[in-house]
């Protein structure tokens, strides 16, 4: 939920983590931050846990682009986020899978 909030009090953050064929970058921006904070608040509660998961799993999914795109850029956005190339990956291999595997928990769904 504090990721959410951040698309709307530092946009440019994200803008050029968006990668540049998809068009709209500002509304995939807010968009993102409002799904965010709605699934977050859904997966704090257990009547709406599982549908909160489920987002955030969906939401998971439609970022890999974005941190694949991040690789592909150097790990470097011009005037924004720079970290060692190792970092991006780390990020994309790592830890994303990880937030994946949690969001499926949250979902009390089975396990594949």
């Amino acid at each position: 939920m504090v990721a959410g909030v951040n698309h709307f009090l530092n946009p440019q953050f994200y803008y050029g983590l968006i990668p540049n064929y998809l068009p709209f970058p500002e509304c995939i921006n807010y968009l993102s931050g409002v799904a965010e904070l709605i699934f977050g608040f859904f997966a704090l509660f257990a009547k709406t846990e599982k549908i909160g998961g489920l987002g955030i799993l969906l939401l998971l999914i439609l970022f890999i682009p974005a941190h694949v795109y991040f690789i592909q850029i150097g790990s470097c956005i011009n005037g924004g986020l720079c970290v060692a190339q190792w970092i991006g990956w780390v990020r994309l291999v790592v830890i994303h899978p990880l937030l994946l595997i949690w969001a499926w928990q949250i979902t009390g769904l089975k396990r594949l």
